[in-house]
């Protein structure tokens, strides 16, 4: 009976492995070990999705999910309307770049997203960038935050 305790403990090893396998995994932030908390201030959500409304959605779709060409030229060699809702590339980038790229448009050549600072406040390009950052899974979200502590 000894004999085949090894193999049964092997059995149940691989019968957890597998029936694990179809679960999603938790990403967690490496540098603390932990699911970065997200903290939103329920009006200044409001007021982001307010302005997104009014002003990105034109442009970036009612989801934020951008232009289904995104990542294709167009024929001027700027690129359409990225995703915002985390399926793109705006979590790549700091809230210091979001902040810029909306207050002061693309770079000339990348895109044609115009300028809002002369009709957004910085309450309000604030309030947006929460907005879509809301919307970005959780994974996406903790990628960005470790990206943002790595500064």
């Amino acid at each position: 009976m000894l004999h085949k305790i090894p193999g049964l403990i092997f059995v149940i090893g691989i019968m957890g492995i597998v029936s694990g396998c179809d679960q999603k995994p938790k990403v967690m932030s490496s540098s603390t070990g932990l699911m970065p908390q997200r903290t939103y201030d329920v009006q200044q959500l409001a007021l982001g999705q307010q302005v997104y409304v009014a002003n990105c959605a034109v442009c970036h779709g009612d989801n934020a999910q951008g232009a289904s060409n995104w990542q294709q030229r167009n024929p001027d060699g700027t690129f359409p309307p990225p995703p915002l809702n985390g399926t793109g590339h705006s979590w790549h980038h700091s809230t210091e770049i979001l902040y810029d790229v909306i207050a002061n448009g693309s770079q000339p050549g990348q895109g044609n997203m115009p300028a809002w600072k002369d009709r957004l406040t910085k309450e309000q390009i604030d309030a947006v960038i929460i907005w879509f950052q809301s919307l970005w899974p959780d994974q996406v979200y903790a990628a960005w935050y470790e990206m943002q502590q790595r500064k």
